[in-house]
């Protein structure tokens, strides 16, 4: 009789660790979870803390910096209205002559000099300056004719001007306090008092305060960041725009819209934004948080705003939300530590020796990385010492090509040159045979008036070598040149061929000084004439261009013919060495590589246009250095 206990069997190993490893999984992802509530809940109570801490400190800051910046602008009120009590202002305006515009002049400029104002001045009821306390200066305001500003409009009618905008005369921003002058109840002429804000963004700038002031219109004025002035803090519509342009305001500034990533309003006159931050290669490192606290100053339509950086605060956030999670997370190892007490004893010799041979096989990585590293540090090295050697070689190998190039260059003026000696030395061989026949004759006169003018030959034969000796010669430093000589020069040393080509020439440059040696920059000028001259070859009308304007620190000078233009296949390959789409014996295509090389050696650059008019256009772009023979300001 078979036993009916035969009947049952084990149940197999295998039914039962899918139950437990599944308890395991379901335990694990809980513990995640709520390591993943505690950390966020520890992280938001940090946040909103840090928040509330930051904006009371933030307060009390923007109330600080804002009264700062009603303080000096309220310093100067008083200016306009003064000039109500001088007689002598009150006698200009109603009948002007010289000698009380001095007189006022005078007045001005003492009352500007005691008050430190940027510039005090007198508007008729026109809005012509009648006398201002800048009259002595190259852009005096004297003359100007002001009837479009809005503060002048404000002022005639008898209420207060108020305006910030950049001048018109001198394009220097400042903030301008505008009174109507009353003489008899009734109102004869505007004062003015323009301010410079500029030491308040000075004063940010070395406490390391950021923050900034926009004006009525949603522009920022003033700024500690010099990225975000002239920005809009609002999307400005088309009429906006236009408006703004019309009343050159803002000069020539493009407004353009001041874009945060992110925008959180938190309440009123505070909100959270974030800015994309870039490295120093312009790669994105990830946001910049600030807080934005705004308010509303006093006498004026301008708002203050100050931006705290919200890094450090997020930070403690976030070490506050995991120390949360992490706290968490320890109490439950605890409890499962607990629970599981007999289990973790035999599992932590194996995981001993598994650590053991973990950490036998890092040192063993690490070892081979540190062999490996040194390595590449050694062809690193070797990399950077022959890296070094070439560009010694092709900086030595750049000044043989600009030498070269010079060489180039003199090979092709060298027929104008003879035939510029030719004339001088057929006259002196007439003069001097003349000279012997008049000195037998006894003739002393015309010996002495033959004899001056073969001085005057050899003069201008020493002249044409000299320049082409000066052309030829090495110069290994940049020096400094003056663009209207280096003009005379090259025009110069091309005067042969000018005068047998058809040619117009209009010059319209500035006899500036730039960051350039004199030599290089004549060398420029030949190569890229010269170009101009090859292009309008054959050509019965031929118009020459050369033009230049100062653009801030820099001077941009255009040389422009009305040639056929250059095939645009050929465009991208003009500044290529030994590119030239002249015949072989007119040219080694080292021009325009050597121009640029030198521009750029310089601090410059030198760049081609192709006007739709035709022709083509190569702007040569050099540093300006400040010099007492430089223009005047540039007006608007």
């Amino acid at each position: 009789m078979q036993c009916p206990t035969a009947s049952f069997r084990a149940m197999p190993p295998a039914l039962t660790v899918k139950p437990r490893l599944s308890r395991h999984l379901l335990l694990f992802l809980l513990l995640l979870l709520c390591m993943a509530g505690f950390g966020y809940i520890g992280f938001h109570l940090s946040e909103e803390a840090g928040i509330r801490q930051l904006r009371v400190n933030g307060e009390r800051q923007l109330e600080l910096h804002a009264r700062a910046v009603e303080s000096e602008i309220n310093r100067y009120t008083y200016l306009p209205s003064l000039l109500e009590l001088e007689s002598s202002v009150s006698h200009l305006l109603l009948n002007p002559t010289p000698y009380r515009r001095n007189l006022v002049n005078d007045y001005l400029e003492g009352l500007n000099r005691r008050s430190g104002a940027r510039a005090i001045y007198l508007l008729d009821t026109n809005g012509r300056v009648l006398a201002t306390s800048n009259w002595r200066d190259a852009d005096s305001y004297l003359g100007e004719d002001l009837a479009f500003r809005a503060y002048f409009q404000e002022a005639v009618q008898g209420r207060h001007g108020r305006f910030y905008g950049i001048g018109s005369t001198t394009g220097e921003a400042g903030y301008y306090l505008a009174h109507g002058l009353r003489y008899q109840g009734r109102i004869i002429g505007v004062a003015v008092v323009k301010v410079k804000l500029e030491a308040l963004q000075e004063r940010w700038e070395k406490a390391r305060l950021q923050a900034f002031v926009s004006d009525e219109n949603g522009i920022i004025i003033l700024s500690s960041d010099p990225a975000l002035r002239m920005k809009a803090v609002r999307p400005l519509s088309a009429e906006d725009k236009e408006r703004l342009a019309r009343s050159l305001q803002y000069y020539w500034w493009a407004l353009n819209e001041w874009e945060p990533r992110t925008r959180e309003v938190l309440g009123e006159g505070l909100e959270a934004i974030s800015f994309a931050a870039s490295g120093p290669q312009g790669e994105a490192e990830g946001d910049v948080a600030y807080l934005a606290q705004t308010r509303t100053l006093n006498d004026t339509p301008w708002h203050f705003t100050l931006l705290s950086p919200l890094a450090d605060l997020r930070r403690e956030a976030v070490i506050q939300g995991m120390l949360a999670a992490v706290g968490f997370a320890l109490l439950a190892f605890l409890l499962i530590a607990w629970n599981e007490r007999r289990k973790v004893i035999a599992t932590r010799l194996a995981a001993r020796e598994a650590l053991l041979a973990a950490n036998n096989e890092l040192e063993r990585k690490i070892a081979e990385r540190t062999q490996d590293l040194r390595a590449s540090n050694s062809r690193l090295l070797a990399e950077i010492r022959e890296r070094k050697q070439t560009e010694d070689n092709l900086r030595k190998a750049q000044d043989r090509l600009v030498q070269a190039g010079k060489l180039a260059v003199i090979g092709q003026m060298s027929t104008s040159i003879a035939h510029e000696l030719n004339q001088p030395l057929a006259a002196l061989r007439t003069l001097s045979g003349n000279a012997m026949r008049f000195l037998e004759r006894g003739a002393l006169d015309t010996v002495t008036t033959n004899l001056s003018a073969i001085n005057e030959l050899v003069d201008r034969m020493g002249r044409i070598t000299a320049s082409l000796r000066a052309f030829a010669r090495r110069s290994d430093d940049h020096g400094q040149a003056r663009l209207g000589k280096a003009v005379d020069a090259a025009l110069f040393l091309l005067n042969a061929r000018l005068e047998r080509s058809p040619l117009a020439l209009h010059r319209d440059v500035d006899d500036v000084l730039l960051a350039i040696d004199q030599t290089r920059l004549e060398q420029i000028l030949v190569n890229l004439i010269t170009n101009a001259l090859d292009a309008m070859s054959g050509q019965t009308d031929c118009q020459l261009w050369l033009s230049g304007r100062a653009d801030g620190g820099v001077y941009r000078m255009q040389v422009r013919d009305n040639g056929p233009g250059i095939d645009p296949e050929n465009r991208v390959h003009l500044f290529e060495p030994f590119f030239t789409t002249k015949p072989g014996e007119h040219g080694l295509g080292l021009g325009l590589t050597l121009s640029a090389s030198l521009a750029t050696a310089a601090g410059g650059s030198l760049a081609a246009h192709h006007p739709e008019s035709g022709g083509t256009a190569f702007e040569l772009s050099l540093p300006l250095l400040d010099s007492p023979d430089s223009n005047a300001s540039p007006r608007p």
